[in-house]
């Protein structure tokens, strides 16, 4: 049957080529006709197959070389030839080869005045020209001066034809050849004199397809140089701003307004940022490094204007990449574990740092009970206020009680000798998520002063030989009202005394946090500026707010008008204020500003990050962040104090060198804020704040030398703020912060909060960094039952699990992660009990503390991503890698290989909390390699860990997991330390800097109290992993199988389905968004045309000719709104088209 269908087809194909029978060929177009008219496209594909467009080419050709053409053979030949060229990629060369272009072009010109001929001419035109060769060949033979005898002025009648002919000058004009043809002869003027006129003329909007068509070619020109010039010299920006101002909120404009707005951005002149240097401000002398040199200047000569989009390739956590060329499909370096290049003797130096198997357990009976005396003075109660895991899980919420405030919330009372784990959230009988704010007993001894000094005229004393002196004082202004609240920052030297007595008239209880001890652990941070103040929120203190925030919705068109004030700045620059009122380059800037007129800006503070801030009108301010230390990239973290504003006024603030192509600030995330006057009221929170907040391209580029990467682009994050408080004091940050100080702190809590007779917890110095700042290492495990050589035995047979953090500094999430981990451990959890009975853990909660104390998104001091270091570390330059490296080597070597090793990070780009692992099969089998399961075996119990952690955490998805091997990510902690050391189960833990998608969490933003509450689950993941294993003695199995019968609430989490269960594939992060704008020049990746656009348009023409009406009635465009891109609503639609 197939081979007669076959060889029917080639008959008719055949018999069309070679018969002149007039009849004949009717015939054959009419059966070709209905056999395309209906199923799929899959029949147009085999009659290609079967060499059916040069049957119809062919035909064409000898019909219209004729002395009188046959018309009613042409009109049906034509339209079969634009329904079968737009699915044959190859139509364009074909017509080229058998001469159809130029007897297209004929036809064309020799049918002006007969229209019903002349379109069916230019759609056959428009599907040749979808190959830009083709459409330079047209070009040449004069193809747009044709067009341009169609389209007219505006003019209610023949708009068909004037479409048309626009839809094909558009995709002539995808040819940079044709684009330079038509800006040297003109064309450009007279395109934007037609848009003026049928915008002008169109107020009934009847024909906004045939507008945008005009547009798309204007697109098109100013995609060259030459294009962007003369565009600019006619005024083009003006003209496009004014047409469409009245617009930007009507949705039935979207398909006009989208392609003004990319090419109003398109032809926004490039220009540096305005700074003195695209490095960082800071320099640091690195030892022993020659290439170490000052920062360089911005030069106007490096920048490229016709620059395209780049990669995102410095990506602040692990992507998998699209492409598969990335994954290593070598099987000799998959399977292959490297030689170990450390000597004996360098591995002894880490048994020091494993004095847990040599600790003499005998003298804990000379241990009194003294050490734990100071506690109450300390405010440190045990287990009052640890992170915890929900006891019910529910997957839908409304989103008013997401956002209930905390006097509106439901509590239920709790015991506080309950177990963390049951404390703090817990979920009330309707499934809504409610919180409780355990009392605690800290007292009065937090400390601060009363007042603001002017600091600029105090000397910061050099804290480390290598750094450089700051050259501007630690604080510019005064509180202006000192008896009302604290001041927004306190001097390292202030005297307790002074901080004390302000504080005891502003009690305040936030577990695990002592200003006194924050100060004086303040007093040995070095940074390379010097840091002599603290920040307000660092040491007063945070406390999780008692209530859950949604994720913010995005407001329609908010992109689009942000960007249209930034041409606004272009056009009429008069109204640009311009003012400087913060820098570190110009610190004379902060002595002239007169401050009742503008915000005031500090950022001179550990962590803290703002380069440069610019008031651009009266509540709108231009921020740049600096690079990171020795480096010219990588700006995203910032976090700085702003005072001086005013209450319930909208300010506007615009972070206006970002580097990153894409953010979850488009998809609902807000930047934090911790305000003064509301910790003092008793709400020290930091919290989610901002609206009409957008992340977009803007006209700012790169300096090629300083970042290796010509005409590198950046972006803007736009965000509002109205401020609560007058005259407050106010921090705003990228994420909540965790500064180094703030670890140490609270590593000093943990270790005087814990019973030493029951927990071992034991914090030393990994090592110093290139900074001079110790690395801290903690061991945690439980105390031996007894001295007796059996009980510290099994403690020294005790398997270990290796947790490591913030490498990256700006991922301060990853840190509050820790936090969870680092107080559930020490906690009277039964399961931390058992857990500690049965691991010890060694902890490295910040890998990277020069990087988060000055203030650095990504790199070290010496300006290196840490995390890609992980191949060969040098003690020198990166001392932690080195020893961390030093240590898991250690304990392989002494047969003690980690369990787990996990490495906490923060994601930018993705939702949920979710796992990178490590798999053969998984790489080899996405590559597409085959796998000989007699060469390549697996242990897949690298997945165990994923599906526990998937079923007991809200805020993780098993569906966002990936278990690829690429060739990027060999030199990283996770590739390295499963490779080289042999871990199966070594993850990077990402949690997303926003919020979830999907479970419990569902459209919620990530708080610090989830975060932390996933780093106590991860805890519970460890124990379960171990009740899963083979290796779990009878022993734990009895305890742990206790521990869960009593457990209900675990037992109901381990019940219920996974996220991912549904889900074979990972989903992508985000859908489009719904006004996704593409800034690119590259006009060859424009999907402007449906393939079905030119079909519907076809049979709108043959339903006309049926009713006898070749032309539309009252002169309405009768579009064709089938493609999704040119959408227009259903309601507005039928407003504006009329009945046929």
């Amino acid at each position: 049957m197939a081979e007669q269908e076959t060889s029917g087809l080639q008959v008719l194909l055949s018999t069309l080529q070679s018969s002149s029978d007039r009849e004949t060929i009717l015939n054959i177009l009419q059966v070709l006709t209905e056999l395309l008219s209906v199923g799929t496209d899959r029949r147009i594909h085999y009659m290609i197959s079967k060499g059916g467009s040069e049957a119809l080419l062919q035909t064409l050709v000898d019909s219209a070389r004729t002395a009188s053409p046959d018309y009613n053979i042409l009109l049906p030949l034509l339209r079969l030839l634009v329904k079968v060229g737009q699915r044959d990629k190859k139509f364009g060369q074909k017509a080229l080869e058998l001469e159809a272009l130029d007897v297209t072009l004929i036809l064309a010109r020799k049918n002006l005045s007969h229209k019903q001929t002349l379109i069916h001419c230019l759609w056959v035109l428009q599907v040749f020209a979808s190959r830009v060769t083709i459409a330079a060949m047209l070009g040449i033979n004069g193809a747009m001066e044709l067009l341009f005898k169609v389209i007219t002025p505006y003019s209610r009648k023949h708009t068909r034809i004037i479409r048309a002919a626009m839809e094909v000058l558009a995709v002539l004009l995808k040819s940079k050849s044709n684009s330079r043809r038509a800006v040297n002869r003109g064309y450009l003027n007279g395109l934007l004199r037609l848009h003026q006129d049928w915008q002008s003329h169109d107020t009934s909007n009847d024909f906004i397809q045939l507008r945008r068509s005009l547009l798309l070619c204007l697109k098109h020109i100013t995609n060259i140089q030459s294009g962007r010039d003369a565009f600019l010299g006619a005024q083009g920006m003006e003209i496009l701003f004014a047409t469409t101002q009245n617009y930007l909120g009507n949705q039935s404009m979207d398909p006009i307004i989208s392609i003004v707005i990319q090419i109003l951005r398109k032809c926004y002149p490039k220009c540096s940022l305005p700074l003195a240097t695209a490095s960082s401000y800071y320099f640091f002398s690195v030892p022993g490094d020659i290439s170490s040199g000052p920062p360089c200047t911005i030069n106007e000569d490096d920048f490229e204007e016709d620059a395209e989009e780049e990669e995102d390739k410095d990506s602040d956590s692990e992507e998998t990449k699209e492409e598969d060329d990335d994954l290593e499909t070598d099987l000799k370096k998959l399977t292959s574990k490297p030689l170990v290049h450390w000597t004996e003797e360098e591995l002894n130096q880490y048994e020091a740092m494993c004095l847990e198997l040599s600790y003499n357990f005998q003298e804990l009976e000379s241990k009194s009970g003294e050490e734990m005396s100071s506690e109450e003075d300390l405010g440190i109660h045990q287990c009052t206020y640890f992170c915890h895991i929900p006891i019910q899980t529910s997957s839908k919420r409304h989103c008013q009680e997401r956002d209930r405030r905390p006097q509106e919330l439901e509590t239920s009372g709790i015991n506080s000798q309950d177990p963390p784990l049951k404390q703090i959230k817990i979920m009330n009988s309707t499934g809504n998520l409610s919180y409780e704010e355990t009392p605690g007993k800290l007292g009065s001894c937090l400390s601060s002063n009363n007042q603001e000094e002017d600091y600029s005229r105090r000397e910061a004393p050099n804290t480390h030989a290598s750094f450089i002196e700051p050259p501007w004082g630690a604080e510019m202004y005064s509180c202006p009202n000192k008896n009302a609240f604290l001041s927004s920052s306190i001097m390292i030297d202030e005297t307790s005394e002074t901080v004390s007595k302000f504080l005891e008239r502003h009690p305040m209880d936030i577990p695990f946090h002592n200003p006194y001890i924050y100060i004086a652990k303040a007093e040995g941070t070095k940074s390379v500026p010097g840091f002599k103040v603290l920040a307000f929120p660092d040491v007063w203190g945070h406390h999780s707010p008692p209530f859950a925030q949604s994720l913010l919705e995005r407001k329609c068109g908010i992109q689009r008008a942000k960007i249209v004030e930034d041409v606004q700045r272009f056009i009429q620059p008069d109204k640009v204020i311009g003012r400087v009122v913060f820098s570190l380059d110009e610190p004379w800037f902060l002595e002239c500003t007169d401050a009742s007129e503008c915000l005031r800006f500090f950022s001179g503070f550990e962590s803290g990050n703002l380069r440069k801030a610019i008031q651009v009108r009266q509540f709108e301010y231009d921020l740049l962040i600096n690079a990171d230390v020795n480096c010219a990239q990588h700006q995203q973290w910032f976090y700085f104090k702003v005072s001086g504003m005013k209450a319930a006024m909208p300010y506007r603030f615009n972070v206006i060198n970002c580097e990153k192509v894409n953010s979850q600030f488009n998809y609902g995330m807000q930047p934090t804020m911790y305000s003064v006057k509301e910790a003092l009221q008793g709400r020290p929170h930091w919290v989610r704040v901002g609206y009409d907040i957008c992340y977009y391209k803007n006209n700012y580029r790169q300096n090629s030398a300083a970042a290796g990467a010509p005409g590198k682009c950046h972006y803007t994050l736009t965000f509002s703020i109205t401020f609560p408080h007058n005259e407050d004091v106010c921090y705003l940050a990228y994420h909540y912060p965790y500064t180094y100080t703030a670890l140490m702190a609270h590593l000093d809590l943990l270790e005087k909060s814990v019973n030493h007779k029951k927990i071992y917890f034991h914090h030393q110095v990994l090592c110093k960094t290139l900074g001079g700042n110790p690395c801290p290492l903690v061991t945690i495990t439980a105390m031996p039952k007894s001295n007796s050589s059996d009980h510290v035995q099994q403690l020294r047979q005790r398997p270990y699990h290796v947790i490591v953090a913030r490498v990256h500094p700006g991922e301060s999430n990853s840190s509050w992660v820790m936090k969870g981990t680092l107080e559930f451990l020490i906690s009277r959890d039964p399961i931390a009990e058992l857990l500690r009975e049965n691991f010890i853990f060694k902890i490295i909660p910040m890998l990277n503390p020069d990087g988060v104390i000055n203030g650095n998104h990504r790199c070290s001091l010496r300006g290196e991503d840490l995390n890609r270091q992980w191949l060969s570390p040098s003690a020198q330059h990166q001392p932690t890698i080195y020893h961390t490296k030093g240590l898991l080597h250690y304990l392989n070597n002494i047969g003690r290989t980690p369990v787990v090793f996990c490495d906490f990070h923060g994601h930018s780009q993705k939702k949920n909390v979710f796992f990178y692992g490590c798999s053969i099969k998984e790489t080899l089998w996405q590559a597409g390699c085959p796998v000989d399961p007699s060469i390549v075996s697996e242990d897949v119990g690298y997945r165990t860990l994923p599906k526990i952690l998937d079923k007991v955490a809200p805020a993780f998805a098993i569906s966002s997991c990936s278990f690829l091997v690429e060739k990027s990510r060999a030199s990283t902690a996770r590739v390295v330390v499963w490779r080289e050391i042999g871990v199966l189960r070594s993850y990077t833990m990402e949690s997303s800097y926003c919020g979830c998608n999907q479970g419990p969490y569902k459209d919620l933003q990530l708080g610090t109290r989830e975060l932390e509450e996933m780093g106590a689950t991860f805890c519970l993941g460890l124990f379960l992993l171990q009740l899963k294993s083979l290796t779990c003695s009878s022993e734990f199995m009895a305890k742990a199988s206790a521990l869960l019968d009593s457990r209900e609430d675990i037992q109901h989490q381990l019940q219920r389905s996974s996220s991912g269960s549904s889900i074979d594939v990972e989903l992508d992060d985000e859908p489009p968004c719904m006004e996704e704008i593409d800034y690119s020049t590259d006009c060859s990746s424009d999907q402007e045309t449906d393939v079905y656009e030119l079909d519907q348009q076809i049979q709108e023409m043959t339903l006309a000719e049926a009713r006898g009406d070749g032309e539309e009635k009252n002169g309405v465009d009768n579009r064709s709104l089938s493609s999704p891109e040119f959408y227009v609503s259903k309601h507005l639609t039928n407003k504006y088209r009329t009945s046929p």
